[in-house]
């Protein structure tokens, strides 16, 4: 058995997209919209296989992301080395995007980052 894909509820599609495409090496299929719910949709396919949902709706609310909530935390892509973590790492920041902590070695042995993406959600950058 496994993952067959994680999806996000996204207030900005194209820059999500775009985000996960230039980054992670996300490659993405058409968008998909149903007219009669307004659901619009694009699926990311990640070189191993892996793959993430961006989908938008009309009504979509938007709460606050608070790091210390149950639920769904983070997505976590591996990048192969600590040089590729801190490369990657360092372009994210210099891009202005946030960086939470790391590089570093945590407690339970991962090299890593934290990060957040354009509407705030946590990926953890690691080996």
């Amino acid at each position: 058995m496994r993952i067959e894909h994680i999806a996000i509820y996204t207030a900005d599609m194209e820059r999500m997209r775009e985000f996960y495409e230039k980054y992670f090496g996300g490659t993405s299929n058409a968008m998909y919209h149903n007219p009669r719910t307004g659901l619009r949709t694009y699926f990311l396919t990640f070189e191993d296989g892996a793959r993430l949902e961006l989908m938008t709706r009309p009504e979509l609310e938007d709460p606050e992301k608070r790091e210390l909530r149950t639920g769904f935390t983070h997505l976590s892509f591996s990048v192969e080395s600590k040089e590729k973590v801190d490369e990657l790492t360092a372009c994210l920041k210099q891009e202005g995007y946030p960086v939470l902590s790391g590089p570093r070695t945590t407690g339970d042995g991962y090299y890593e980052s934290c990060i957040r993406d354009p509407e705030g959600n946590l990926v953890e950058i690691t080996v």
